[in-house]
């Protein structure tokens, strides 16, 4: 099959399947307001804007916009002008909100910015800061599989066709020597796209016999007698790779950097607490979850899911580079060219004025 053909068709069960899920409220539900984040008495509005419109999934490798959101630091960056929240199940459908221009800026993981970036020629998003690394693991039933070796021929779920974690576990399969076909899932490994949610019961039910998938859903295979056969941080160089971006609409950006800088910085701040206060950042994570869902992790799944994912402002430009290289290896990619898909301006100047360093777009800024 040429590439561009597997590329549509990627693309196309990518975006389909979760905009039918998510019809009956739009591209994403909204996040319930608790009261938690209130605008502060005689704060003005930043670049005359009423709102701000931030998207995030609701999944701990997304855990600085859930401590942002639930601790205020997005709304106190942006006084008057009011932070609204939509949580998304998948990528797909945040790029197509952000491409409406429903959304303002989202918080997402590499493939789908690569994706959202590309079929746009490059004119719709940019990457302009980082957020997490980390945070996915290969978990089997130890009964089934006791080693590396033993996945062969085994069924591995992953979340969805051409997502951040399917295109590592082929990149992953195909560097062991077995030969599977990318759209249909079938060859030495078969692979099954499973949403997150149901993840949980094919595991239980044997229908699978293990899944690379982020967190909490690995520590919720782990609670139900899975052990990890491998951490995805362990195949990188530093065991450092780009799991969560900061993307933005470009529109958005050029018309109003002053609240783009304001998000960031408030992404920064809010970083730099959750690693000063792990316990208690993980705990807001929880509630946040708790206000957007209407059910918090327990302890046997937040406490490792939490412990795997590092929170950082660099986005690791270098890793999604590598990683778009993978779905390309794969077939689900043709080759891209990424240069400009980056726009690290605005958050080494927050940076710079916080006192850190700045980070690198691996060659990869918009000029």
């Amino acid at each position: 099959m040429p590439a561009t053909t597997a590329l549509r068709r990627a693309l196309a069960v990518m975006a389909v399947l979760p905009l039918l899920t998510l019809a009956a409220c739009g591209y994403g539900s909204q996040a319930k307001d608790d009261g938690t984040a209130q605008v502060a008495a005689g704060a003005k509005k930043t670049d005359g804007l009423d709102a701000v419109r931030i998207g995030y999934f609701g999944n701990l490798t997304h855990g600085t916009a859930l401590v942002g959101n639930k601790k205020g630091f997005f709304q106190k960056e942006l006084g008057a002008t009011r932070a609204t929240y939509a949580v998304f199940n998948a990528g797909p459908s945040e790029i197509e909100a952000l491409n409406s221009g429903s959304l303002d800026i989202g918080f997402i993981g590499p493939s789908p910015a690569v994706n959202g970036y590309t079929k746009s020629g490059g004119k719709n998003l940019r990457i302009i800061g980082g957020s997490a690394s980390g945070g996915v693991k290969l978990v089997v039933n130890p009964d089934r599989v006791e080693s590396l070796e033993d996945v062969e021929g085994k069924r591995i779920a992953t979340p969805q066709l051409g997502n951040t974690q399917d295109v590592a576990f082929l990149n992953w399969a195909a560097e062991q020597g077995w030969k599977v076909d990318a759209q249909s899932g079938k060859g030495d490994v078969t692979v099954v796209r499973s949403d997150n949610k149901v993840t949980p019961d094919a595991f239980a039910a044997g229908s699978i016999d293990g899944a690379w998938v982020p967190e909490p859903t690995a520590s919720k295979l782990v609670a139900q007698g899975g052990e990890v056969l491998l951490d995805e941080a362990s195949l990188w160089p530093d065991e450092k790779f780009v799991i969560t971006n900061i993307i933005v609409r470009q529109e958005f950006l050029a018309e109003h950097p002053e609240a783009v800088e304001a998000v960031l910085r408030a992404s920064v701040e809010t970083n730099e607490w959750i690693n000063a206060h792990p316990d208690e950042a993980k705990a807001a994570a929880n509630e946040q979850l708790r206000t957007d869902s209407g059910k918090a992790l327990p302890a046997e799944v937040l406490d490792p899911a939490w412990e795997s994912i590092r929170f950082t402002d660099d986005p690791l430009a270098a890793t999604l580079d590598a990683q778009a290289e993978h779905a390309v290896k794969a077939g689900l990619l043709d080759e891209p060219d990424l240069t400009g898909i980056y726009d690290l301006t605005l958050l080494n100047e927050v940076l710079e004025a916080a006192g850190e360093p700045a980070v690198d777009d691996a060659g990869l800024g918009a000029e």
